[in-house]
């Protein structure tokens, strides 16, 4: 195994090659609301747990120093969505990363249906199997790349009960979910197995 020569890279190939290294990730749509109505939907594939009481998920979002929906409707209102991508959407989920003007709702743009469950201000995808209402309880500056570290509590989960196993265990498989590494590439996954809790 050689070291290899990463700093060299051109910007994009860098960005491509850095973003490939930590593996396959969560593929997420984020789903907002200005507090003018417009709706907004945005790509990711940095959400993880940070903790089940209370029940807490994190993600990052790019720096602001160019315009970022996603962002500012989340600071306006404090409210997202959260919603897992499928086999059947990841192509038209991807198309939500193009920079849309403010006013282009990506639902409207890439093809994705906006739903709303009971009064929860920000907008669901109705063609995810599993869907998590959150709201900000903080924002973590990044000083060294700029980005943000928002941590959400969830509100409510939107999941039909066959996916939930006996034990709480979400089979996320069964449900359709898939994975993404690097910027682009996008994986179905197979399960190898569950292991009992781990005891010295």
């Amino acid at each position: 195994m050689n070291s290899f020569d990463f700093k060299s890279l051109e910007k994009r190939e860098r960005a491509k090659f850095i973003n490939s290294l930590s593996g396959f990730k969560s593929a997420n749509l984020v789903g907002t609301k200005s507090n003018k109505g417009q709706t907004n939907l945005s790509i990711i594939s940095s959400a993880f747990h940070l903790g089940a009481n209370p029940a807490l998920i994190g993600f990052i979002i790019r720096p602001d120093t160019i315009a970022r929906h996603t962002l500012n409707n989340i600071r306006e209102n404090m409210f997202s969505t959260l919603n897992h991508v499928t086999k059947e959407i990841y192509q038209r989920a991807h198309q939500s990363s193009a920079r849309y003007p403010e006013d282009v709702s990506e639902f409207n743009a890439c093809g994705l249906t906006e739903i709303f469950h009971e009064d929860f201000l920000a907008p669901f995808v109705k063609e995810s199997p599993i869907a998590l209402s959150l709201k900000l309880i903080e924002e973590v500056p990044i000083k060294h790349n700029g980005t943000h570290l928002l941590i959400n509590e969830i509100q409510n989960v939107y999941l039909s009960d066959s996916l939930v196993e006996k034990d709480g265990h979400v089979d996320i498989e069964k449900a359709g979910t898939i994975c993404v590494s690097g910027l682009d590439s996008y994986h179905e996954t197979n399960l190898l197995e569950r292991l009992p809790y781990a005891k010295p």
